[in-house]
């Protein structure tokens, strides 16, 4: 076997070329297991499966936050809503439409009026029937979806009326709701800037 000196030198002290080896490997398996600790934190590949599941989670969250009311309401000749300060938003609920010439459940006409008036045989006392026969349906499908655990029934109607609707028919119109569990009322106002 031969011998080698040590770096030191100056202490006289000799290596074999087995212990040399040795501590080369030793330096060699230190500096990979170091070099293994720092890649650890590095990103190799990006997964794009993943990245498209944030995207989309990302993208969801965007447009429903982006909405800045549930209730919808097209504008028209017929539909002037009565300004107010009010800050409160309005809920997603069941929505009756009242113009000059039409009650409207969500977006389809019920009840057609005349000169912003009921025609008689649309009235059975308060009552107006073909309104109340709307609002049941509407009612029993709020009921059927919270049965089978989707959203809770509030019991709450909102309503968008022309502001030059007259106050028998609001009161025609809120008196049929409340006949179907509707007992909360929201009006849909323009907010005055």
């Amino acid at each position: 076997m031969a011998n080698a000196k040590s770096a030191g030198g100056a202490s006289g002290v000799e290596i074999d070329e087995d212990d040399l080896q040795r501590m080369r490997f030793r330096k060699a398996m230190a500096r990979k297991k170091r070099h293994e600790r720092d890649a650890e934190g590095e990103i190799k590949e990006l997964n794009i499966t993943a990245m498209m599941d944030i995207m989309t989670i990302i993208l969801v969250f965007l447009i429903k936050s982006y909405a800045t009311s549930s209730v919808t309401m097209t504008s028209s000749e017929d539909l002037k809503p009565p300004i107010s300060t009010t800050r409160a938003t309005p809920k997603d609920t069941i929505a009756v439409t009242i113009t000059p010439k039409h009650v409207l459940v969500g977006d389809k006409p019920k009840v057609e009026l005349e000169n912003a008036q009921l025609r008689p045989g649309d009235l059975a006392g308060r009552l107006i029937v073909p309104l109340d026969q709307a609002l049941k349906k509407e009612v029993e499908k709020l009921k059927t979806i919270e049965e089978r655990g989707g959203t809770v029934f509030s019991h709450e109607l909102t309503v968008i009326g022309d502001k030059r609707i007259q106050y028998d028919l609001l009161m025609s119109v809120l008196y049929t709701a409340g006949q179907n569990e509707l007992e909360n009322y929201r009006f849909i106002v323009i907010q005055k800037e």
